[in-house]
């Protein structure tokens, strides 16, 4: 199985980034968290993106606050799906918000909500799922599990409004 990046802009991102991670081991998909930024360490991500298919990844996760340029910068260079994680920093987040979606033609950047790693996780085990059933299979059998859990939930409120 392929692997997924999980890359903070900065080690204050650790936070959200656990999230993702948490995620990620959850399913069982294998993954690396690394520190590195656009705009202080742009050479070393852009060695890592330019590698990182080589390496054996199938999906970067970048977060970042502020000018959130970071998943923009690792989508400049690889064509391995980009999924962006705006962390609040400022503004309330959105400025990282509207850093991250907004990527020229050609050059996609997927985007969570901010603060959105969990998601950014699920969504790195669905592309990878593509190509491995047994993922799949347990990202289905989660969703199932999901829907169970509110259909009880349903049913205990429910009865507390019975007359």
């Amino acid at each position: 199985m392929k692997k997924v990046a999980v890359i903070m802009g900065s080690d204050s991102d650790l936070p959200v980034a656990q999230k993702a991670a948490d995620v990620l081991k959850t399913f069982g998909v294998p993954f690396e968290v690394r520190v590195m930024s656009a705009h202080r360490t742009p050479d070393a991500a852009a060695a890592f993106a330019d590698k990182a298919e080589e390496n054996g990844f199938g999906v970067i996760i970048a977060l970042a606050g502020m000018a959130a340029h970071l998943a923009g910068a690792f989508a400049a260079r690889t064509v391995i799906p980009v999924i962006g994680v705006p962390v609040k920093s400022s503004f309330e987040g959105m400025d990282a918000l509207l850093s991250t979606v907004q990527m020229p033609s050609g050059i996609p950047v997927a985007s969570v909500a901010v603060d959105g790693a969990k998601n950014a996780a699920y969504l790195a085990a669905e592309i990878l799922a593509l190509s491995d059933r047994d993922l799949h299979d347990r990202l289905v059998s989660y969703r199932r599990e999901a829907s169970e859990e509110v259909a009880a939930k349903d049913a205990k409120v429910s009865a507390m409004f019975k007359d």
